[in-house]
């Protein structure tokens, strides 16, 4: 299936890699600014894209397991 070419309008906040014009749209990486967009296709730039959003991805599931530990832990005390 083919992803579209993301334009400023149609880039979610939470598509956004942290906050950068990154967007991932299927296998592909795109810089987005209000100007345009470019396809991101030099390998080291797309391999760290990579690696940074699989690590905050790691972030986020840690984050979510440390909340819901504590939420368990204080509904255990009531």
């Amino acid at each position: 299936m083919s992803h579209p070419v993301p334009t400023w309008a149609s880039v979610r906040p939470s598509e956004r890699l942290a906050g950068t014009p990154a967007v991932r749209r299927g296998n592909a990486w795109w810089l987005v600014t209000p100007t345009g967009a470019i396809s991101a296709s030099d390998p080291v730039l797309t391999g760290e894209l990579d690696r940074f959003a699989s690590d905050m991805a790691a972030a986020d599931r840690a984050v979510a397991k440390l909340r819901a530990e504590r939420t368990a832990a204080r509904k255990e005390r009531r």
